[in-house]
């Protein structure tokens, strides 16, 4: 009668299962590694896609997106048409980070710096005194994209922000954390030698002349760039066993990987699968590659217009089952007083459903309708799938959303689904190695049903 959770590690405990899993870990830390940005992620895809032999063509059966390299639609068709709708998920692939200011650079006490405007929910005190990598794009007037990447490399340089020592933080130690390190502070240490000038500003100088010898770029050329400030260095297995993932970018990278997994190794099935991965979740899902935006209504469009021109898009997304596939927070050993113990998940049970997100009294919450809450763990049920049903705390404490809401509009049903992670937006986020597993398992199921 009572229900019990399933510990995965008990689940997939085969010398088989656990030989997979250790391989999708490999996998998975490898991407985390080199997807760092949104266009980084998005070429990742693309790269992948075209060798499961997905192509741009609207009318073909396998078929992928892209939109402004921040953005895609994949789609493979079922045997179905697609007026009877789709089985999609979800997942963003912005994480929070730092971006250059349009004016970055400058000098200071003999120290170049570069200025910062810190993008999504961040604890800015994290970012201070660690090692840091550029990554991005910056487009000359001619048009071409030359893309940066400074601080992966071994023998690389990195970049840091500065931090204030002990001996002189008392004031610092008094404030909140939200005075004590104000954002116009996290300025990024770039250089610190002269260039061979009788002018003012030699370091900065210097930087300049740097950067241009590397890329071919001047100065105005940064302010159209796309540079992005974050955690240097690659992804790696935590803790003695090897059990936890750590890495930066894991909300929602983990689960766009996840999904492209389980969408690569998934078999054509009766109704079309569907994955959309869209930018800007973090700041609300606006923007023109955001989830608010109408990308997934005009690329679908296209493709009913290239296969089923009679069917109209409002049509096939009101009979869509959907996934916002998205992390959760499970209960945090050091901080349990946050959660309701009750309703909260556990790092190894897997992925989570949230049946409402939102804040307060659920406020900029969707929730999924009961039927289809138990349509779905129906259907892991008899996949024998480990899973688990909470909340992201204490009613109280705060909450967060997800693009759930945005699906919903459609009138589609759409649940949030995906494994936790604990220091959820930090420069280095843990996961699981078991739930990355389940969670592939899962969306696959989820897929071929």
């Amino acid at each position: 009668m009572e229900y019990k959770a399933v510990n995965c590690w008990e689940r997939y405990a085969s010398g088989e299962d656990r030989a997979a899993m250790g391989r999708l870990a490999g996998d998975y830390l490898d991407f985390l590694s080199v997807c760092k940005t949104e266009r980084e992620t998005i070429a990742w895809v693309r790269e992948r896609a075209e060798e499961h032999g997905f192509s741009e063509d609207p009318g073909a059966s396998r078929i992928i997106m892209p939109f402004r390299s921040k953005a895609a639609l994949l789609v493979r068709k079922g045997a179905r048409p697609l007026g009877d709708g789709l089985r999609l998920i979800a997942a963003h692939v912005d994480t929070p980070h730092l971006d250059l200011k349009q004016h970055p650079l400058h000098e200071a006490c003999e120290v170049g710096l570069m200025k910062t405007h810190y993008y999504g929910g961040i604890k800015k005190y994290q970012w201070l005194a660690r090692p840091l990598a550029l990554h991005g794009v910056v487009i000359l007037k001619n048009g071409r994209t030359v893309p940066v990447c400074v601080g992966e490399d071994e023998n690389d340089p990195v970049l840091t922000v500065l931090d204030l020592l002990p001996h002189l933080s008392r004031r610092q130690r008094e404030e909140t954390v939200d005075k004590a390190f104000p954002g116009e502070k996290l300025n990024v240490a770039v250089g610190h030698a002269p260039a061979e000038t009788e002018e003012d500003g030699k370091v900065r100088r210097h930087v300049l002349e740097v950067l241009h010898a590397a890329y071919g770029f001047q100065e105005e050329d940064l302010f159209s760039a796309e540079l992005q400030i974050v955690p240097a260095g690659r992804a790696r297995f935590v803790g003695l066993d090897r059990a936890l993932l750590g890495g930066y970018g894991q909300d929602d990278r983990l689960c766009v990987f996840a999904a492209c997994r389980a969408f690569w190794e998934a078999p054509a099935s009766e109704y079309t699968q569907a994955l959309v991965l869209w930018d800007k979740e973090e700041i609300g899902s606006d923007g023109a590659a955001g989830a608010r935006s109408r990308f997934l209504e005009y690329a679908l469009a296209d493709i009913l217009e290239a296969g089923e021109p009679a069917t109209r898009p409002r049509h096939v997304l009101s009979r869509t089952k959907a996934v916002s596939a998205d992390v959760h927070a499970p209960l945090d050993p050091d901080y349990q007083d946050v959660h309701d113990k009750y309703n909260a998940s556990l790092l190894g049970f897997g992925p989570v459903f949230s049946k409402f997100t939102g804040h307060g009294g659920k406020y900029g919450a969707s929730e999924a309708d009961a039927e289809y809450v138990a349509w779905f763990r129906a259907l892991l049920s008899r996949e024998d799938i480990p899973w688990q049903m909470a909340e992201i705390g204490k009613v109280d404490e705060g909450g967060g959303g997800t693009v759930a809401r945005e699906l919903a509009v459609y009138g589609m049903d759409v649940i949030d689904f995906g494994p936790g992670v604990l220091s959820m937006h930090s420069p280095f986020e843990v996961s699981s190695k078991a739930d990355l597993y389940a969670a592939v398992l899962a969306y696959g199921a989820f897929y071929r049903s």
